[in-house]
């Protein structure tokens, strides 16, 4: 085993995007396994939006990442030595490991992986990304064959598998996503019914001209986990009653969109007329569903039901650059990185 670890620090908070001067490689003394831990050497690295609010020093659902610690994540990895009960060296593991080349955590904040699964599936399609796809649709959403869907960022793993779960339970399902290309996967590669391409939109009206043509019986269902123009977009179409599940705003972090206009008491009023539901969700706050959410996507995974599509980025040293392009909707599929 080597004597040394590495790692991603956040150097600074950042001002808007994150730059790469916002983060520092370190060399760390390799950690022990104290009673009831496991050390892990990660393999795999996700990357996800959330990890930009992180950044900040501002209270949240979740600690903020301290000037030098290591930037919180979910990693993939083996067991290297563990004095913890039911974890062995070479067991395949998944945990909040960090930025990091290893990482030592409690037995009970680790899962054990089948040895068959891609490492990098437990992080976008059946880990955290899918599942919150499945548990927002799940308790929120009340979805209704014949209606209509609309959800952004759609290739990524949460958009591409709220379009998918929805296109099986008999829902029309439009996507928005960045670019022909985005379009044209979404289309083909995960079935949605129309495909919306924002950045042919340079405002919130000529995008949602271009929503009522494929949607024109009005929107039911809106996946938000984009704001920006979009969210301005959609909510002149949602239908009475429609449902808004709520698990981002990836366009507003770190002031990426936005005119600086408070345009909160439209946005309340479009609620109140159409009598919309929006249900913010944070994800941690549904995890005994957990289970449940593998043996039912589990199988449609495997069968080819659910399709996925994965960035992968080679080298811990390259995690803050290919978090920073991420951001800016850079990736196509899910973001990983592999050590």
């Amino acid at each position: 085993m080597p004597d040394t670890m590495h790692r991603i620090a956040l150097a600074r908070r950042p001002k808007g995007l994150p730059v790469p001067e916002d983060f520092a490689y370190e060399s760390c003394e390799m950690p022990a396994p104290g009673e009831g831990e496991v050390l892990v050497a990660v393999t795999h690295l996700s990357l996800d939006p959330y990890m930009r609010g992180r950044m900040d020093d501002v209270k949240s659902y979740a600690p903020s990442v301290a000037i030098g610690g290591t930037m919180t994540g979910q990693g993939v990895g083996h067991v290297v030595a563990s004095n913890a009960e039911g974890f062995a060296a070479g067991d395949l593991v998944t945990g909040i490991t960090g930025w990091a080349s290893h990482a030592v955590l409690p037995g009970t904040e680790l899962r054990k992986l089948d040895p068959g699964t891609p490492p990098s599936a437990a992080l976008g399609v059946l880990g955290m990304p899918g599942f919150t796809g499945w548990t927002g649709l799940r308790e929120f959403a009340d979805m209704k064959a014949g209606e209509t869907l609309v959800v952004g960022a759609a290739t990524g793993p949460v958009g591409s598998m709220v379009g998918q779960l929805a296109r099986l339970a008999g829902l029309r399902t439009v996507a928005v996503a960045g670019g022909a290309e985005k379009c044209r996967l979404a289309l083909e590669t995960f079935g949605f019914d129309a495909a919306i391409d924002h950045r042919a939109h340079a405002d919130a009206s000529s995008l949602r001209a271009a929503l009522a043509e494929v949607a024109p019986d009005g929107i039911d269902v809106y996946w938000e986990n984009v704001g920006g123009k979009l969210l301005h977009a959609v909510l002149p179409l949602m239908n009475v009653h429609g449902r808004i599940p709520l698990c981002g705003t990836i366009a507003w972090y770190g002031g990426v969109e936005g005119d600086g206009t408070d345009h909160l008491p439209g946005l309340w009023r479009s609620i109140l007329v159409k009598r919309l539901k929006v249900s913010g969700m944070i994800i941690f706050d549904h995890w005994d569903l957990y289970p449940q959410f593998l043996t039912e996507v589990g199988p449609k995974v495997a069968g080819g039901e659910i399709r996925y599509l994965e960035d992968i980025a080679e080298g811990l040293e390259n995690a803050p650059a290919a978090f920073i392009s991420m951001l800016q909707g850079g990736n196509v599929g899910k973001q990983v990185v592999a050590l």
